[in-house]
């Protein structure tokens, strides 16, 4: 059983009295442009954002690539299979056991890897940092899952690899069979898990369609730990049938746990993947049922004071570790340091260092595409030089910091110079710090990150209408570049 940490009145009621202070920041900001008059967010994960690459072709963007001077890559492996597809999941799935359709898929997983190495050059991709993912990459029969594994790593160099991530399912880690999958990932080199648990209240867990309790939750993660596994867990807030109340019940049996990392997502219902999830019918439906926009942001808030109350402090964005080494490599390579990663299966992207290439969410032209001998990808950019620019600055300001120099290494152009408006427009509404050598995102600016580094995009490419805005300050149409 896991210990629930008491709360008394006093401490619960600083807690709302410091969440209701983040409503009045945001109504402040939403006034001024910075928030869509709704309330809603977008995802800034990728600039321009994922859902708005125009079709293309392999040979338009690989003509003039060229690979990294240190042969380096992240890679990520998509596999899009899982129990039953998740209210919330805004991505393309195949459900049940499927067992001749995976074995298809990783015959053809196999060819692709063969395709891109050829496309790279070299007999075997030079691994920098690995992400599993799904899906639930690990929802394979154990023997599936080991032939999966044999062929990844006769094709990727893991002597140049600084870590091995999964992105796990709870059910598929518990019992006798979870363990002996664990052993297995184990043996290949895994050392770092992401466990989807999403919540442990039983009641949200079934709202959400997931497939497991807050018991089977605590085996998982319980037997990662035995193992040996970095752990980081993740939940949902702002979800249908949450309150404030059992949000922080949550959290404090989430803290109690003692993983390395805390990982927080809020609900997205539009989608921002290939597929629209089921949420967004849920929200038509039942409005009243999903917590408003300002009691999200309270959870929110209030997640972020337990949290820190427990030693758990905001790595990489929306990660929190008690450790500053405890993160995904693979994140903070690809956002952070803007290096090349590929990526492998349905809907996996490639972020290379001044294109992106995105595979198709189809699973016929995926298919199709492999057996012609080319990239099942349909989707991508090479970015000019002000998009490139613009890249430079939206990712690693919204996961960690913009280094100056760093900045000027890979445009050619100085910071200053080309943002310096919007920089200093920023720091007066106490967004953004700045010195010599970095810009960063002040604790204000972190809590609306992805909202700030929306200001540095170009008006083509932000996620609402113009419309959606107030016309104040921040108005994200005004561009001051």
């Amino acid at each position: 059983m896991i210990q629930v940490i008491e709360r008394n009145n006093k401490q619960t009621q600083r807690l709302m009295e410091r969440a209701k202070e983040r409503i009045e920041d945001f109504k402040r900001l939403q006034t001024a442009g910075l928030i869509c008059k709704s309330g809603d967010f977008f995802p800034s994960v990728h600039y321009p954002p994922i859902t708005m690459y125009a079709p293309t072709t392999e040979e338009e963007l690989f003509r003039t690539y060229t690979s990294p001077s240190d042969g380096l890559f992240d890679v990520y492996v998509h596999i899009p299979f899982c129990r039953r597809h998740c209210t919330f999941c805004h991505y393309p799935v195949m459900l049940g056991e499927q067992t001749a359709e995976k074995d298809h898929y990783l015959q053809a997983l196999e060819k692709e890897m063969d395709i891109y190495m050829k496309r790279l050059g070299g007999d075997k991709i030079r691994a920098r940092s690995i992400l599993i993912g799904g899906g639930t990459p690990t929802y394979l029969s154990l023997a599936q899952m080991r032939r999966f594994l044999d062929f990844f790593v006769e094709r990727v160099d893991l002597s140049t690899c600084k870590q091995f991530n999964y992105d796990v399912d709870p059910v598929t880690l518990i019992g006798s069979e979870g363990i002996e999958r664990l052993k297995m990932m184990r043996s290949y080199g895994v050392d770092r898990v992401t466990i989807g648990i999403q919540s442990f209240n039983e009641s949200v867990l079934k709202k959400m369609g997931r497939h497991h309790g807050a018991k089977e939750a605590i085996e998982s993660i319980r037997n990662c730990q035995d193992l040996g596994f970095q752990v980081n867990i993740e939940f949902i807030f702002g979800y249908w049938g949450q309150t404030l109340e059992n949000w922080i019940e949550v959290i404090e049996e989430a803290v109690s746990l003692d993983t390395e990392e805390i990982q927080l997502y809020r609900l997205k219902v539009e989608a921002y993947g290939d597929y629209q999830g089921a949420i967004k019918k849920v929200r038509e439906i039942r409005p009243q049922e999903i917590p408003t926009v300002e009691e999200t942001l309270m959870m929110k808030q209030v997640a972020i004071d337990i949290l820190n109350e427990h030693g758990y402090y905001e790595n990489l964005r929306r990660v929190f570790s008690k450790k500053p080494e405890h993160y995904s490599h693979y994140a903070d390579n690809q956002c952070c340091g803007l290096l090349d990663q590929i990526g492998l299966g349905l809907t996996a992207f490639s972020s290379l260092r001044d294109r992106f290439v995105l595979n198709t969410q189809n699973m016929d032209e995926y298919y199709a595409l492999i057996e012609s001998g080319k990239l099942p990808l349909n989707r991508g950019i090479v970015r000019s030089s002000e998009e490139q620019m613009r890249w430079a600055v939206v990712l690693p300001l919204k996961n960690r910091r913009v280094w100056k120099s760093y900045f000027k290494q890979i445009t050619g152009a100085d910071l200053n110079e080309v943002f310096g408006e919007k920089i200093k427009q920023l720091k007066t509404f106490g967004l953004l710090f700045e010195n010599e050598e970095k810009i960063e995102l002040t604790k204000l600016g972190a809590f609306f990150a992805d909202e700030v580094a929306q200001q540095f995009h170009h008006p083509d490419y932000v996620p609402f209408p113009q419309d959606a805005y107030f016309q104040g300050a921040l108005y994200p149409y005004r561009s001051c570049v």
